[in-house]
């Protein structure tokens, strides 16, 4: 079928140029045999093909035509299936060295020349597509709802030996209802400054559209810098953080983590303030500590109920960060950490761009226009426009 395949693209090629001619009539453009075989590595096994050979046979040399097959690229020796595959055993924490026996198992013997070097260079490859994507123009973006978070991971071929690397990462939802990564940065830790400078080159890149919320854990830096650069966006804290940090505070025998969950999953709102009440006023005495971190966010734990209740679900937690970037904690865990900053940097940018083609569209996405439109929501249940 490949074969069958380059053989109608050249046909294709001769038909297009059947109008050059010579002064006796005789075709210009003509195929003369086929150029040497080539074996192309594919998700099919090691398949042969023979390209034909084009030539162009008008005296004038600079008004020759050219044949560059499509399907079959100069130099060409792995298929765009297996490309594909290749990124997926590193962003899963397979270390280079492993490479070849991995590849094997799954494509047979003739994987061979997937070489350790061959991943070095895909990595060189994500970084030059980091840089392309940090720099993009953001003018013709409009995020409704943003979900911040730091990740941490360590980092073993710097001077000062093995040290800790904050991955600043942004997700947007725009009005379509897709999540998108917006970007990626190498912050110092989580602070406001790293977070500041994040936002402000986004607006500087065209998004001057303030999102509707902003999601994330109770890292002070974030919520700083955004009320500089974005001073309308309403914060939403993340329940999952907040869950972990209330029980870290308390006895690991008694679980309350129910409780917890009673306050956000509750509704209309007013059932949530009862049960918040209700934990603190059990609570109060027993675990002062636990019951001051609920209580000290109470405003911003209950944001998402001015919001379209469709979206309840993505709105409580980081989850669209916390769920794909996992992965690199994995691979970190089992690797010992990145080489450098920059390999650290590419990797996550790159797991987050494949993960981006599988995350959940947002459940009622048809509300997004209304809520763009200034229309409230109370409890969710979207308010006449009058």
């Amino acid at each position: 079928m490949l074969q069958a395949a380059i053989d109608q693209e050249v046909t294709d090629f001769l038909i297009t140029h059947l109008n050059r001619v010579d002064e006796q009539g005789r075709k210009q453009v003509i195929c003369n045999g086929y150029l040497p075989a080539r074996e192309i590595q594919t998700g099919a096994g090691p398949l042969e093909v023979s390209q034909p050979r084009v030539r162009d046979n008008l005296a004038d040399k600079s008004s020759r035509v050219h044949f560059t097959s499509s399907i079959l690229p100069r130099y060409l020796r792995r298929s765009k299936s297996i490309e594909e595959l290749l990124p997926w055993p590193c962003l899963k924490g397979t270390s280079t060295g492993d490479f070849n026996e991995a590849l094997q198992s799954l494509l047979g013997q003739h994987a061979a020349n997937l070489s350790p070097n061959t991943i070095v260079q895909l990595k060189e490859k994500w970084s030059t597509e980091y840089q392309g994507f940090s720099r993009r123009d953001l003018s013709d973006k409009e995020y409704v709802y943003v979900w911040a978070n730091g990740i941490q991971v360590n980092v073993r071929l710097e001077s000062e030996g093995c040290q800790r690397q904050c991955m600043l990462v942004l997700i947007g939802a725009i009005p379509e209802g897709n999540k998108e990564l917006i970007t990626v940065v190498d912050g110092y830790r989580e602070s406001e400054q790293s977070w500041y400078e994040l936002l402000l080159d986004s607006k500087s890149r065209g998004l001057t559209l303030a999102p509707k919320l902003a999601i994330g854990d109770g890292a002070l830096g974030f919520w700083a810098a955004i009320r500089k650069v974005f001073g309308e966006t309403r914060e939403q804290r993340c329940w999952v953080h907040k869950t972990a940090n209330i029980l870290n505070k308390m006895p690991k025998s008694i679980q309350l983590k129910a409780n917890i969950h009673n306050i956000w999953m509750a509704a209309p709102r007013v059932e949530a303030e009862k049960a918040f009440d209700l934990f603190l006023e059990k609570d109060i005495a027993k675990y002062p500590g636990a019951c001051e971190c609920l209580r000290k966010d109470h405003d911003v734990l209950l944001t998402f109920y001015d919001f379209p209740a469709e979206h309840w679900a993505h709105l409580g937690a980081t989850n669209p960060i916390e769920s794909t970037f996992a992965t690199l904690r994995l691979r970190h865990r089992k690797t010992k950490g990145s080489g450098s900053r920059r390999a650290s940097l590419a990797t996550m940018f790159k797991l987050g761009q494949s993960a981006e083609k599988k995350w959940r569209k947002l459940r009622g996405y048809e509300k997004i226009i209304p809520l763009i439109q200034g229309i409230k929501f109370t409890d969710g249940i979207m308010q006449d426009a009058a």
